[in-house]
């Protein structure tokens, strides 16, 4: 948990206007499934990537197990590659 935190805050703070909306749900059981989209402003420090000023909107899912209300398992994917190449970090 502590490393979500860690990643968490680097793009809080990279972005500090991001947004995460919740584009799908679907729940059966203890399996949770959520695609999202995370916009945001890059003013902010990401890495080695000084700010831009360059606004993102990037896509991911995550899949997880909850378990007593919390999330003991679970995967997310989402594109890093299409967000650098958004602040220009990569062509």
């Amino acid at each position: 948990m502590e490393g979500y935190k860690q990643l968490y805050n680097a793009y809080v703070t990279a972005f500090p206007d991001c947004h995460f909306t919740v584009d799908d749900l679907v729940a059966e059981g203890d399996k949770v499934s959520m695609r999202y989209t995370f916009t945001g402003t890059h003013d902010g420090q990401l890495q080695d990537v000084a700010p831009t000023g360059k606004r993102v909107t990037v896509c991911g899912v995550f899949v997880g197990c909850i378990v007593g209300g919390k999330v003991v398992e679970d995967r997310t994917v989402w594109d890093t590659l299409g967000l650098m190449r958004q602040i220009g970090a990569v062509s």
